[in-house]
């Protein structure tokens, strides 16, 4: 499967992240040179398959993704990071 320009841009900067980092859909849009595209990330990580680190991505209120939650939840905790009632804590 051939990636748009936004696709890569997106995934090339979620797998720059490291384990204990989080990131919002907004941020990710952003850094990865899209801003303002944060329900496109959103779109982008569900398509895309599980070959990279989703779980560092959260909604702008830390949010864990609805249908993926506790995966998400195991694997964030893993990295060290908080997690309480499907929300990450941002320091």
């Amino acid at each position: 499967m051939e990636l748009t320009e936004f696709e890569q841009a997106v995934l090339n900067r979620l797998k720059e992240t490291q384990p204990g980092d989080v990131l919002t859909y907004g941020e990710l849009a952003a850094e990865a040179g899209y801003p303002g595209a944060a329900r496109a990330v959103g779109n982008t990580l569900r398509n895309l398959g599980s070959d990279y680190p989703w779980w560092r991505v959260v909604n702008s209120q830390g949010r864990l993704h609805p249908h993926g939650s506790l995966e998400q939840a195991k694997r964030l905790k893993a990295e060290g990071v908080l997690v309480a009632n499907d929300r990450v804590t941002f320091s």
